[in-house]
């Protein structure tokens, strides 16, 4: 066994907190912020605007 760390876990992380807040696509507010670092898939991230508590993924 190894002790690095697995990649896909920690894979992005150093950039997030320079990272631009995503739009909510309902509500079109800015004031979001990530809930888990990482989504369903390699390319999206689930997240959760404080405007209109709603959840949703980006993509990107």
């Amino acid at each position: 066994m190894s002790d690095r760390s697995d990649p896909s876990v920690t894979a992005g992380e150093a950039g997030d907190a320079d990272e631009e807040p995503a739009v909510c696509p309902y509500c079109g507010s800015d004031e979001t912020h990530k809930e888990h670092p990482k989504g369903p898939g390699l390319c999206r991230s689930m997240h959760f605007c404080e405007n209109c508590e709603e959840p949703f993924e980006r993509f990107g």
